[in-house]
């Protein structure tokens, strides 16, 4: 099992995104995600959060916001992934060169035009549409060799709201 955070960091209406494109045998290899990475030894998802947000950017969140909780089972054809998500406008700090990949500000109405994750469409929606405002999700997408299956969601822990099975 792999714990992962993830977050998307705003800015007047732009979203920072992460291309990975440095590491020749990246799993990620080309495609944009928000910034974030596995938890190490002991840490909870937001001492995770910050940890990771810092190493790849520079920047220190001064406030952020938990967004809800995706496990890919069998993400990489062998582990189950659990990746915390959380937004946060409230930061400080000068953006660095990223060991990971490049960073870019992208549009936020542009963020769906980017080569993600197929399944990536869905959650994004969950966090930019005033629809979900206030609403956390526990979600489980399915991949196999890469290729998004289906999704299912439930939000603020009470009922299966949306599925794709």
């Amino acid at each position: 099992m792999i714990l992962s955070s993830l977050c998307y960091i705003k800015k007047d209406g732009k979203t920072l995104m992460l291309k990975r494109d440095k590491r020749e045998k990246d799993f990620h290899k080309g495609k944009f995600n928000g910034v974030g990475g596995k938890f190490e030894s002991g840490e909870i998802p937001e001492e995770c959060l910050l940890r990771e947000v810092y190493e790849e950017t520079g920047l220190k969140l001064v406030d952020y916001q938990y967004e809800g909780i995706i496990s890919f089972p069998k993400f990489d054809g062998v582990n189950d992934w659990y990746t915390f998500v959380y937004t946060s406008d409230d930061f400080t700090g000068d953006i660095v060169d990223s060991d990971e990949g490049t960073l870019h500000w992208i549009n936020d109405g542009e963020l769906t035009n980017l080569n993600l994750w197929e399944g990536d469409p869905y959650f994004l929606e969950w966090i930019y549409s005033p629809e979900y405002k206030n609403r956390t999700f526990s979600a489980k997408f399915i991949y196999i060799d890469k290729k998004y299956i289906s999704h299912e969601v439930i939000f603020n822990g009470r009922e299966k709201n949306e599925s794709n099975y």
